[in-house]
């Protein structure tokens, strides 16, 4: 028997063309918890927090919830997190909870998705839509990773709160969704104005370089 997959209809991204300035630009920048790093197997997500950031700042505009994972929370999890059973035992399913989140990014308008490891969470909300027998048009999305690879080839610290120190930006409360998409976000926007002092300047040069630097880990792993 043959199933079609259900497609989700929102607009992830904007196009703007290449040309655009990156000061111009606006990303949604979001991280995930889970509990545990088998998400194509047991785990499952508990939060989904993001950021808009326009014009290089972040803005105030945010997104945050929790998500039922229909399963125990481990104890080491919500020992690094903070979450319990609580907190997500009411809360939406992973279906909704996307739904709403995607219901975020199509309000705010980006050219694409930001994060640190961000294909880690990527895959998170690509194995929850799966389970439901959904997908979605992927955007463009850039991991701040790749950045630190451009300017630093050297670096292979790879922690978040590591490189926000280094770059002295803000660090938020660490391992929660929304306190790490805030790291992230004020650290990736040091990180573009770096990449302006290195005479790249829009969109699509920002996009070749992470093409570049994103071709070059994967080959390092």
């Amino acid at each position: 028997m043959f199933w079609k997959r259900k497609r989700l209809h929102y607009q992830l991204d904007v196009q703007p063309p290449l040309s655009t300035p990156i000061e111009e630009l606006s990303f949604t920048v979001f991280d995930t918890e889970t509990t545990g790093f088998a998400i194509g197997g047991k785990d499952r997500v508990i939060e989904i927090g993001a950021v808009h950031v326009s014009q290089l700042e972040v803005t105030e505009t945010t997104f945050q919830t929790f998500v039922n994972p229909y399963r125990d929370i481990p104890a080491n999890i919500t020992e690094l997190t903070g979450i319990e059973q609580h907190d997500v035992d009411g809360a939406p399913s992973a279906l909704e909870a996307i739904e709403n989140f995607f219901q975020f990014i199509e309000d705010t308008g980006s050219c694409g998705w930001v994060g640190h490891y961000l294909s880690f969470d990527v895959m998170v909300i690509k194995r929850e839509l799966q389970r439901e027998k959904y997908t979605f048009e992927q955007p463009l999305y850039f991991d701040t990773l790749d950045l630190i690879g451009y300017l630093n080839p050297s670096w292979d610290m790879r922690d978040l709160e590591k490189y926000a120190c280094a770059f002295g930006t803000r660090i938020y409360d660490r391992h929660r969704a929304l306190g790490d998409a805030l790291t992230t976000a004020h650290l990736f926007c040091e990180l573009l104005k770096h990449t302006k002092d290195r005479g790249k300047n829009t969109l699509g040069e920002l996009i070749e370089i992470l093409d570049t630097e994103n071709r070059t880990r994967v080959l390092s792993f």
